[in-house]
């Protein structure tokens, strides 16, 4: 089942896809522009890889790690579908990062590759913002990078885990103002789920609502405001948000 959540007339609603619009809880249906999304899920600790598509290391310069290149996340980073991230006046080079982002269901604390899946309740498409500008080495991506107001996005939809067949070979689309510019394949992660939670569990406990972000492809390209960008990901519907610059956020 896909349910997103949604503010509408001073309330929050758990909402349904119905057909291009939305199905409240409560029966009303809604065009997507006439709510506010929220993150489809009360949101936990956010763990966040870096560099966990081969090629997109490769695009980037970087070599192989030893193991997992993970950071945390803070709540404030988070939006929903159709909400609008800022881009800072003084950077060059801003990009977007479509994810698959894994919520975990049933604590989890050493668990085995073998048994990690069953602690998955389900996924979400992520639009992971990064500024380059700010980044002081790929080893340690620092705070201004990854851990900005309204830089990551969420949404629409929550899907259960059971009605994705096959999450090793999800087909991730990234458009920017109808281009398709970013494109890859989960089959193509470097550390795959049942790995990551077995990496993670093994030296912290895992809880439901955390959200495992697992990387993004190759494919960036710089934003600048105005633009629109959507991220798709087969089986979870379809990520939209729009890059606004200092004066439209009201940070001049």
């Amino acid at each position: 089942m896909m349910r997103g959540r949604i503010a509408y007339a001073g309330a929050i609603y758990e909402a349904y896809p119905e057909g291009n619009r939305v199905r409240l809880g409560d029966g009303r249906i809604r065009r997507e522009d006439e709510v506010v999304w929220l993150a489809p899920i009360e949101v936990g600790t956010i763990f966040a890889l870096g560099l966990n598509y081969a090629e997109h290391a490769k695009e980037l310069q970087f070599s192989k790690q030893e193991e997992p290149l993970v950071f945390l996340k803070g709540p404030g980073t988070v939006i929903g579908h159709r909400g609008v991230t800022r881009r800072p006046a003084d950077v060059t080079f801003m990009h977007y990062e479509c994810e698959l982002a894994v919520v975990i269901g049933r604590t989890a604390h050493n668990v085995k590759r073998a048994t990690a899946m069953d602690h998955v309740a389900g996924y979400m498409i992520a639009n992971d913002y990064a500024i380059r500008d700010y980044l002081e080495n790929y080893y340690r991506p620092n705070l201004r990078v990854k851990n900005r107001d309204g830089g990551t996005v969420l949404g629409p939809w929550f899907v259960d885990a059971a009605d994705i067949p096959d999450v090793t070979q999800l087909e991730l689309r990234t458009y920017v103002n109808g281009a398709l510019q970013q494109r890859g394949n989960t089959r193509d992660l470097v550390t795959d789920i049942a790995a990551l939670i077995e990496y993670l569990s093994s030296f912290m406990t895992l809880a439901p609502g955390d959200v495992i972000l697992t990387g993004t492809p190759e494919g960036i390209v710089n934003v600048n405001a105005g633009d629109e960008v959507v991220c798709e990901i087969d089986g979870l519907g379809r990520l939209v948000n729009v890059i606004v610059s200092d004066a439209d956020f009201g940070r001049i």
